[in-house]
C-alpha cells in the first residue's frame, strides 16, 4: 500500500478504487472483482451498473469497522471495472429482450422466431462465464481472496466453478428473495434465475443453505424437498420463528449449524427488505434487514467456519442521481463483508 498520501481520518480520493483504497493487486489480500453484466434479467434492468454505483458511493464511506477497526490497512485491491463486458452485456440484452417480450405474448420456447437469439445469448452467456472463471482462477492461483461484484445473480458461476477446483468441500450461503433453481428460466441456460440450479451440478459443492427466500415456483420448491444438498429457511418461517419468540441468535445459529467448515456466500441484495434495494431488478416484499444480514455473517465468523469468497450482486442505481440509496447500501455491504471474509482467516 502506498502510504505516502494516503491519510485515513481524511475523505477518500477518487481513484477508480473501491473505498478509495490504494492497495496494489501485487500488494492485496483481498481483490474486488467487478462483473458488470446483466444480460438475462427478468424484470427490471440496471444491475450491470451496479459495480459502478457502489464505486462512486464507497468513496463517502469511512473506514473504521466495529468488527475490524484497521480495515483499510488489510489490503483490498481493485480490478478495474471491464467496459468491454460491460458494452457486452448492453448487447446482449438488447437480444434477450426481444426473447423474453416474444414468450410475454403467449409464444412457445421453441418457436423458430426466437431460436437463434436465444442461440446468441446462449452463447454469449457462456463466453462470460469462461471470462469470470479465468479471471478467477488467476487470482485464487495467486492466493488472493476475491469479492466479486455483480451485475445479475447469474454472473458468479465461473467463480464458484474455479473454487470446486481450489476447495475438496464447500458450502454456500445463500442470501436471497429468491431460489433461483429454475432448469434454463425463458430458455437461458445460465439465467440469473438459475444460478443455483447451475451450481449445484458442479462438483465438491456439500449444502446449499438459502436464507430469506420468499418468491419460488413449485418446481423449485419439489427441488428443494428432493434434494438433501439443500437446507431451505424461507423468509415466512423466519419472521413467524421471531414472532413466536425464537431470537435471531437461535436461528442464526441453526442456519450456520448446516454449513461445511468452508463457506462461499452468495448475496443477493433483493434478500433485504426492498427498502434497502429499492431499484433492484426483482424486489419482493419482505426480507431481511441489515443487520440481521450482517449479525448472521459475524455469527458465521464467530463460529470458526471460513469464508472463502463471496459475491455481491443485484445492485441497481437509480436514474435519478440524487437518489443512491442503493449504491450505498451495496457499499455498505461490501465492506462489511469483506471485512468480515479477512476476519476469518485472520483473527
Amino acid at each position: 500500500m502506498n502510504y505516502s498520501t494516503f491519510n485515513p481520518h481524511q475523505i477518500s480520493i477518487k481513484n477508480n478504487c473501491f473505498f478509495g483504497l490504494p492497495t496494489t493487486i501485487e500488494d492485496s489480500k483481498i481483490v474486488f472483482f467487478s462483473v458488470p453484466w446483466d444480460a438475462t434479467v427478468s424484470y427490471g434492468e440496471g444491475t450491470a451498473n451496479g459495480p459502478q454505483a457502489i464505486l462512486d458511493a464507497s468513496y463517502q464511506l469511512d473506514w473504521y469497522d466495529f468488527d475490524l477497526p484497521q480495515a483499510w490497512e488489510k489490503g483490498y485491491a481493485t480490478i478495474p471495472i471491464n467496459t468491454y463486458i460491460q458494452s457486452k452485456s448492453d448487447t446482449t440484452r438488447a437480444i434477450a429482450k426481444k426473447v423474453i417480450d416474444y414468450l410475454e405474448l403467449g409464444n412457445d420456447l421453441d418457436d423458430q422466431t426466437i431460436v437463434s437469439e436465444l442461440a446468441m445469448v446462449n452463447q454469449e452467456s457462456i463466453e462470460l462465464n469462461e471470462w469470470v472463471y479465468d479471471q478467477c482462477q488467476n487470482y485464487l492461483s495467486q492466493g488472493k481472496f476475491i469479492a466479486l461484484i455483480g451485475g445479475d445473480h447469474s454472473v458468479p458461476f465461473g467463480y464458484i466453478k474455479a473454487l470446486t477446483e481450489h476447495h475438496q468441500q464447500l458450502s454456500i450461503l445463500h442470501i436471497d428473495a429468491h431460489a433461483d433453481l429454475r432448469n434454463a428460466y425463458e430458455g437461458f441456460t445460465y439465467s440469473h434465475a438459475s444460478i443455483m440450479y447451475n451450481v449445484l451440478q458442479l462438483p465438491n459443492i456439500s449444502k446449499l443453505v438459502q436464507v430469506g427466500i420468499r418468491d419460488l415456483c413449485q418446481e423449485e420448491m419439489d427441488k428443494i424437498n428432493t434434494d438433501d444438498r439443500l437446507i431451505l429457511f424461507d423468509d415466512w418461517q423466519l419472521k413467524n420463528n421471531l414472532y413466536q419468540g425464537i431470537s435471531w441468535q437461535k436461528q442464526c445459529q441453526n442456519i450456520i449449524n448446516n454449513l461445511s467448515p468452508k463457506v462461499y456466500i452468495s448475496f443477493d441484495i433483493d434478500g433485504l427488505n426492498q427498502g434497502y434495494c429499492p431499484n433492484t431488478g426483482t424486489p419482493v416484499a419482505g426480507g431481511l434487514d441489515f443487520n440481521q444480514a450482517i449479525y448472521l455473517i459475524q455469527t458465521l465468523v464467530k463460529s470458526g467456519k471460513k469464508i472463502i469468497g463471496f459475491d455481491l450482486c443485484e445492485v441497481s442505481p437509480s436514474k435519478d442521481i440524487e437518489n443512491q440509496w442503493d449504491g450505498n447500501i451495496g457499499a455498505r455491504l461490501l465492506y462489511k463483508l469483506t471485512n468480515l471474509m479477512y476476519l476469518s482467516h485472520y483473527q
